[in-house]
């Protein structure tokens, strides 16, 4: 068997956009009740009557995270609260967080559709899956713990970190495959080598899966090399559920997105107007299989192309290639999404600082880090175990508000180079 729901996943386009039709319209009929597209949709006279077809999505206007924000808590929410049993939280964000709520019934599509992604990767009711993602309100620990269950896998639920303790789990269990970040992958990689232990002869690992932060080719190379394993790009976002939104075949040639789920679109992120397939624009998702907290015509800010053509696997469903950047200014670090404002709030707390910053994200061996240089007050001391003292005493604010750690380096006043623009607050060395 190559497919988990074959009927589905090889359905011919034009069934497949007849589906599409059919939950769109449901989809906003549902919607309706909810705070913000029930004003929304009564002040443009949209209804599911006059949407005809699936161009007239382009009607009802798109949806950004600021409108998420917005609606904090529950606005958004298109079913009484009673009837949903989970929300999620998204990480790193200024202000509101943005929030999703979940009924039973999306809970259980979403582990179908996670299933199904790792059942199209040839994962079986036979592996051991082993998840190293963070759990709590970060949609891919339980997003992936609920798929691989619902695909009937053993599921290790490690959650992050403790090298050694995953190494230990992985030869103990006979765990088969890692669902991981790329940079973490790379440094447990280094750890069992460091161990005197080969991965790719004295483990059962044969799969993992791969996401939650950019990475080039060659590094997911370079991982298959050092575990003797096949990875496979994954990609999701706490609005669209979390993981499982789309994910590589085992062609490794674009990422299947599940069309009976959402809408999928590329626009100009400038002129907001579509672009042909094969041209790179933002992707804008629409959710029409969820019933506690839909969404249209949702911005993601992630650049990316749908690839022209079929896939050999026999999938019918779009491919995207991989993602190019964000056309915000959202650093994706170690899985956890930074926005540069909120590294000048706690920079700018500090009186003893000056208002010039620059952060830096590089790759320093097999791992992505974040530099930030700030420069100093000129009527600050230059006495040395006072800046060491300060220099501590950021980085641990940074910490508590970024949930990583940054390496600071504290520079004297002029230092840093000065546009007479607009300043240029990051540099992302990583080559992608």
């Amino acid at each position: 068997m190559m497919y988990w729901q074959e009927e589905i996943e090889t359905m011919n386009r034009s069934d497949l956009e007849e589906l599409q039709l059919k939950r769109l319209k449901k989809t906003i009929e549902s919607a309706k009740n909810s705070s913000h597209y029930g004003k929304l949709f009564s002040e443009l006279n949209i209804t599911s009557e006059n949407i005809h077809s699936l161009d007239d999505l382009r009607k009802i206007p798109f949806t950004t995270k600021d409108d998420l924000r917005n609606c904090y808590p529950f606005g958004m929410a298109s079913i009484p609260l009673k009837d949903c049993v989970r929300v999620h939280s998204s990480s790193g964000t200024t202000g509101n967080p943005t929030v999703v709520l979940h009924s039973r019934k999306d809970l259980d599509e979403w582990a179908n559709q996670v299933a199904r992604c790792m059942f199209m990767v040839g994962l079986r009711d036979t592996d051991v899956f082993q998840n190293t993602s963070g759990y709590g309100m970060f949609t891919g620990g339980l997003g992936f713990q609920y798929g691989a269950e619902k695909l009937g896998a053993l599921t290790v639920p490690a959650a992050a970190g403790n090298t050694k303790r995953q190494i230990k789990f992985i030869t103990d269990f006979g765990t088969t495959c890692l669902h991981i970040i790329p940079s973490y992958a790379t440094r447990l990689a280094e750890v069992f080598y460091e161990l005197g232990i080969d991965p790719r002869k004295e483990t059962k690992l044969k799969t993992i899966c791969i996401g939650a932060e950019p990475h080039s080719e060659e590094q997911r190379k370079r991982i298959e090399q050092l575990l003797g394993v096949k990875a496979y790009n994954c990609f999701g976002m706490s609005e669209m559920n979390g993981p499982g939104v789309a994910f590589e075949c085992t062609e490794q040639n674009g990422l299947h997105i599940w069309e009976d789920y959402v809408i999928v679109e590329i626009i100009d992120p400038v002129t907001l107007e579509p672009v042909p397939d094969g041209t790179i624009g933002e992707l804008v998702l629409t959710t029409i299989n969820r019933e506690a907290m839909p969404l249209f015509r949702y911005r993601t800010r992630d650049l990316t192309r749908i690839i022209p053509g079929t896939c050999p696997c026999g999938r019918t469903h779009k491919r995207l290639d991989r993602f190019k950047g964000r056309s915000d200014d959202m650093i994706i670090l170690k899985g956890v999404n930074i926005f540069p404002i909120q590294i000048e709030k706690i920079l700018m707390n500090f009186k003893e600082l000056a208002n010039n910053y620059l952060i830096t994200i590089e790759t320093v061996g097999n791992s992505d880090e974040m530099q930030v240089e700030v420069e100093i007050s000129d009527l600050f001391t230059d006495d040395y175990s006072t800046l060491q003292k300060l220099s501590k005493n950021i980085t641990h604010q940074l910490k508590d508000e970024l949930l990583i750690t940054p390496r600071l380096k504290l520079v004297a006043k002029g230092s840093l180079p000065v546009q007479e623009g607009k300043a240029i607050r990051v540099r992302d060395l990583r080559k992608f």
